[in-house]
């Protein structure tokens, strides 16, 4: 075996220019890949850091029936046991409860229907920075009877800060809820949907408002990354048992989830071009190395080598060519990568300026997981063994007397 490595090894550097060339391929291939797979996965987990830190939050904590029927009643108790439970967990890095329901909102002669949200305004705002949308008035303290209203609902009910509105709903269990709060600021979100929403109380006005004393619909966690997200809901699950139902930011938000995964598949189109033509050098330099050395394997087949040997040393050649661009491409785009993990891309101009309006930092993100790099080594290198189908394919065909007069 030795031998034939050291065969395989003299063989691929009698010429150099082409070795060289073909070893290029590869290794822009894989630079080149893994450049564009971490941009896209940066990308993606700083959109659904953004889109979860608005509102929904990575995972949250329902009655089992409340997701289905969004009613006061599928309320539920915490306790301490439950938060002793959550805190173990150590990619759980915030957990911020809520109670929302749906009420009659009034002011003068104008009435809307919108939802209602009791939080606790330190923790809503450490997640969902809250308090960045006042576009008028003050943000919430706690223990506060005031409210918070999005602007679309404020300008329907034609009301300002300052004014009182007139708030009735339906209670736990068929009580009714009828209450004033003062509002105290309105808000204006980048997401026109969310200027939509509703209103923003604290969570025991809230609680005293629908008679639920010490309930909430919903325990919202973020996570430490999104990559673990999966484990985090699995962990939860077996923690928590069926007395809950978890769902994660994707299913709560599958618009944002199909727009990810129809730019994903636009992704691997564009990857897959680069990937033909990485494969297409590396074939076209396998062709003219069997033309080259047609006679040569043809004296050494007749001179009593095996065509299995033969075949053998050409896998070897294939092989050393796809690991020396391979491993060159993983050697110089790994710390390219980390650093520009550490070190993202400002975006400027008009474009930052499009982010900055969304709530988003202008900045390109890049994302360092395992799989960016391994899925590139891999592809590249299983695209450079496909390649040795020709040669093997060639040689086992191989006409003697046709090979000794090429």
């Amino acid at each position: 075996m030795n031998t034939d490595l050291k065969l395989a090894w003299r063989n691929i550097w009698r010429n150099k220019r082409r070795t060289l060339i073909t070893m290029a391929s590869i290794f822009f291939g894989v630079l080149l890949n893994t450049f564009m797979t971490s941009m896209q996965e940066g990308t993606y987990s700083k959109m659904i850091d953004n889109v979860v830190g608005f509102y929904s939050g990575y995972i949250q904590q329902h009655h089992p029936e409340y997701w289905e029927n969004k009613t006061i009643d599928n309320t539920f108790q915490p306790n301490d046991s439950l938060y002793r439970i959550i805190r173990r967990i150590p990619t759980v890095t915030a957990i911020v409860p809520r109670l929302e329901s749906f009420t009659l909102m009034s002011f003068g002669n104008n009435t809307k229907g919108a939802a209602l949200i009791g939080i606790d305004p330190e923790k809503e705002n450490r997640m969902t920075r809250l308090s960045h949308w006042i576009e008028k008035g003050t943000y919430l303290q706690p223990g506060d009877n005031g409210i918070l209203l999005a602007k679309n609902l404020a300008k329907n009910l034609s009301i300002q800060v300052g004014d009182t509105l007139v708030m009735i709903s339906q209670g736990y269990h068929g009580a009714s809820a009828a209450a004033l709060f003062p509002v105290r600021g309105i808000l204006k979100f980048p997401a026109p949907t969310m200027n939509n929403l509703g209103g923003y109380i604290d969570l025991n006005a809230a609680q005293e408002f629908f008679s639920v004393p010490e309930r909430l619909t919903s325990l919202v966690f973020m996570v430490d990354d999104y990559g673990n997200v999966s484990q985090t809901r699995q962990q939860l699950q077996r923690e928590l048992g069926s007395a809950y139902q978890l769902m994660t930011w994707d299913e709560m938000d599958p618009v944002t989830k199909n727009m990810i995964d129809a730019d994903r598949s636009g992704a691997y189109i564009s990857k897959g071009i680069l990937y033909l033509l990485v494969g297409f050098g590396i074939f076209g330099t396998v062709i003219m190395m069997i033309a080259e050395r047609r006679k040569e394997m043809g004296i050494m087949v007749a001179i009593g080598m095996q065509k299995s040997r033969l075949a053998k040393i050409l896998f070897y050649e294939t092989t050393l060519i796809g690991l020396v661009g391979v491993f060159t491409g993983f050697a110089i785009s790994y710390p390219l990568i980390l650093y520009l993990v550490y070190h993202p891309i400002p975006i400027t101009g008009e474009a930052a300026e499009a982010y900055e309006q969304f709530g988003f930092e202008a900045v390109m993100y890049f994302s360092s997981q395992w799989f960016v790099f391994a899925r590139q080594v891999l592809i590249v290198f299983l695209l450079t063994l496909t390649v040795y189908l020709y040669p093997l394919v060639k040689i086992y065909r191989m006409k003697l007397t046709k090979a000794l007069h090429a």
